[in-house]
């Protein structure tokens, strides 16, 4: 172990560590301090450790079939380093001192920095005391408490067996499940040492129904961090209830007419546009590329007074709630746009650097291979006050977006997205089902016509790709009427 207070160069192939490599731990403390001294002493301004473990696994299946199960186990780190506002990082999964040395070598010889010659003087990184979110929240049995993989199977043939007894002219059936378990430990040159555990879980139905020349395609999906039994919990008969439900009145409904409508757009997964054609755009990511038409608009009005929105790692068991991000900060609420004007931008620590904006626990990260980056959590528009009867009384002639299915966002806000379920509204009423809807717009446009917010907030698990990877976030909203928008259709 390292007993001096001044370490020498020439003595770092001497030094002996017993990190453990069941878990991260306090015992990591000596070797990455003494590896965060010496890129200091390198000339880098900062450095950051992210260490992962992560133990994967997912299960398919196809109508009374069990058709794939696919572990997976990894363990690597990254290091950052950064020299002004100029960063690099490299990944490694090995994970000895000596192995991580060589990591971050490279990572200064990429900013045109070297290791101190010998017997120079490596600073001291004083870490703080393990802040150890795992341990303290009773996070480090979780992984045993999992179901197994019996049981994974059993309940989704038992969830596909549910879909034949509620539907329909059933052409195909779908269930699928996955538990994502990661211990991380970050560690840095500002003194920051924290270590964490997630567990993200996720089961859902996609139902294909045909008649003839009908079709129609219904997915639903459920997800959870942080509850071992979450898989034992769902309630499978239900869901495939509903699914069988929207998929029989899809399965005959009438071709959306090109135009257009007011809107209303029903809340939980609803919330995939703010997300999408809004919600990036307030990354400090987009500011750095020049990508965000809000770039310059912070304390400026750019959405409809009645719209106040909100991102945050905080919800219980929401699918982007996090204990602290994957820079080491602690969770927080970080308050978007209220009553339409534009309060804070979401930022990582490069972000910060760069932009001038605060940091708010938004550094995310699919895993050790990828720098983290400013993203989303659980991300929602808040509850209004109106009433789900005041927004549907509202419209003479409009489309109910019952279900959100895909779509495309361009890189300032233009977007087009499909909808599963939608509805035609004359006189206030629902009418007749129909199908092929096309939401087209643009972000700047669209938020300033959301002009009714009810108050039934419900929250969706999502999937978010960016620069840094593929992360798990929460999409929200309460239902809400957006006064008009294109939609493409027949």
């Amino acid at each position: 172990m390292l007993t001096n207070t001044l370490l020498l160069s020439n003595q770092l192939p001497t030094l002996q560590y017993s990190s453990t490599t069941e878990r991260f731990d306090e015992t990591w403390e000596a070797p990455l301090a003494t590896l965060l001294g010496l890129g200091r002493a390198a000339g880098a301004d900062f450095i950051e450790f992210f260490l992962e473990r992560r133990n994967y696994i997912s299960c398919l299946a196809e109508d009374d079939a069990i058709t794939s199960i696919s572990p997976s186990l990894a363990t690597g780190a990254g290091v950052r380093v950064f020299r002004g506002k100029a960063d690099c990082y490299v990944s490694t999964n090995d994970l000895s001192f000596t192995g991580l040395k060589a990591a971050l070598e490279k990572g200064l010889s990429i900013l045109g920095l070297q290791l101190p010659a010998p017997y120079s003087f490596i600073p001291e990184i004083n870490l703080e005391l393990l802040r150890d979110y795992a341990t303290k929240r009773g996070k480090d049995g979780w992984l045993g408490l999992c179901s197994s993989i019996r049981e994974m199977g059993e309940v989704l043939l038992d969830g596909t067996a549910a879909l034949t007894q509620k539907a329909n002219h059933v052409q195909s059936r779908r269930a699928t499940y996955f538990r994502d378990w990661q211990e991380v430990l970050v560690a840095s040159s500002d003194g920051t040492f924290a270590r964490d555990i997630r567990l993200t879980q996720s089961v859902g139905f996609n139902l294909l129904s045909a008649d003839g020349a009908n079709r129609s395609s219904i997915g639903e999906r459920a997800g959870n961090t942080s509850d071992a039994n979450f898989l034992r919990t769902w309630d499978y008969t239900q869901a495939a209830e509903q699914i069988a439900e929207s998929a029989g009145k899809m399965l005959y409904a009438d071709y959306v007419e090109s135009g257009t409508y007011p809107i209303i757009m029903a809340n939980h997964f609803g919330g995939v546009i703010f997300h999408e054609a809004c919600g990036h755009l307030l990354e400090t990511t987009q500011i750095e590329r020049n990508t965000t038409p809000f770039a310059d608009k912070k304390g400026e009005k750019i959405a409809h007074e009645s719209l106040t929105a909100w991102d945050e790692g905080r919800s219980d068991n929401a699918f982007g709630t996090i204990d602290m991000d994957d820079e080491g900060m602690p969770a927080q609420r970080t308050l978007l746009i209220e009553k339409g004007i534009l309060k804070n931008f979401l930022a990582d620590r490069a972000g910060s650097w760069r932009t001038g904006h605060p940091r708010t626990g938004s550094g995310r990260r699919q895993n050790y291979t990828f720098a983290a980056a400013s993203r989303m959590r659980n991300t929602y528009i808040a509850t209004g006050e109106y009433t789900n009867e005041d927004l549907f009384a509202s419209v003479d002639k409009g489309i109910y977006c019952k279900k959100m299915g895909g779509g495309s966002v361009g890189a300032t806000g233009q977007f087009n997205f499909s909808v599963d379920e939608a509805y035609l509204i004359e006189n206030g009423k629902l009418t007749k089902p129909l199908k092929g809807a096309i939401l087209i717009g643009e972000a700047k446009e669209i938020m300033n016509k959301i002009s009714m917010c009810s108050q039934d907030l419900e929250l969706a698990p999502g999937f978010c790709g960016s620069v840094s990877g593929s992360i798990y976030t929460t999409v929200g909203q309460p239902h809400i009427k957006v006064d008009s928008i294109t939609v493409g259709g027949r």
